[in-house]
């Protein structure tokens, strides 16, 4: 690609700066490390931090790491090396046999994969000497994640714009978050990205999947939902919720307290 040719035109990175700048993502000599599975969110996100560092006032390095989870026996590791070199970026991988691990475990295959994903993200993080992983979640990520939290948990949780794993000193970022999916689909298409064949056998047949699903059915119903749950995510100032539960032995505590109140 031509020098005077930008990766990503500026118009489209306004809300990675503003993400970017709003969380404090960036701190001098920072040594980031991209987790690129290959799909149109990695990708993209690759692209956008690529062009922001020939810009950026504080300065930062930036790589690529990917596990290949053996899900099927063609990985394309080259496909990925050349995608990263185009960046002028390096490319590092590891093979993680997840089908193997999933064999006797009773947890979710997804659960299983991201358990292993993340493992190998950080070590290898760590053994590279990158203090912060980048990752691609986009902001309809965010709000399915909430949404599914919820639902499954009863708690108001989502992941962070900025989380610091204080176990292994690594900060994980997650400059996409003021994108909406749709606006990711259209920029890769515009950019001639081409997101690899995600061969993950659970593609679409997730609970994930059922969330964005209900949200869309939803969203038919009552057009703001998914901007009322977008902003719901935030800590409000006058958030009306009950307190937080009191544990038995607080509870205990109180009920004494209660009926020995009168007496004297």
């Amino acid at each position: 690609m031509a020098k005077n040719i930008p990766f990503v035109p500026a118009d489209d990175l306004s809300k990675l700066w503003r993400a970017i700048i709003e969380f404090d993502m960036l701190q001098p000599g920072d040594r980031i490390l991209i987790g690129l599975s290959g799909g149109k969110d990695s990708m993209l996100l690759t692209a956008m931090l690529a062009e922001i560092k020939k810009f950026s006032p504080i300065p930062f390095d930036l790589a690529c790491y990917t596990m290949n989870g053996m899900f099927a026996p063609n990985f394309p590791k080259q496909e990925l090396v050349d995608f990263c070199a185009h960046y002028g970026l390096e490319h590092y991988s590891d093979d993680v046999d997840v089908p193997a691990a999933m064999q006797g475990n009773n947890n979710s295959p997804c659960y299983t994969c991201a358990f292993f994903r993340r493992g190998a993200t950080n070590r290898r993080a760590k053994e590279l000497g990158f203090n912060k992983i980048a990752l691609a979640h986009h902001n309809d990520d965010a709000v399915e994640t909430f949404f599914m939290n919820v639902m499954t948990t009863g708690q108001l949780s989502t992941f962070l714009p900025v989380t610091y794993l204080s176990r292994m000193d690594l900060t994980v970022l997650r400059p996409l978050l003021y994108y909406r999916e749709s606006e990711i689909i259209e920029l890769v298409k515009n950019l001639g990205i081409k997101p690899l064949k995600n061969p993950c056998p659970y593609d679409g047949h997730t609970t994930r999947q059922d969330v964005k699903e209900h949200i869309a059915a939803l969203n038919d119903m009552y057009p703001q939902i998914y901007d009322h749950l977008a902003a719901a995510m935030r800590k409000q100032p006058k958030q009306e919720l009950w307190p937080e539960k009191p544990d038995q032995k607080e509870l205990l505590k109180k009920f004494k307290a209660f009926w020995h109140s009168n007496k004297k």
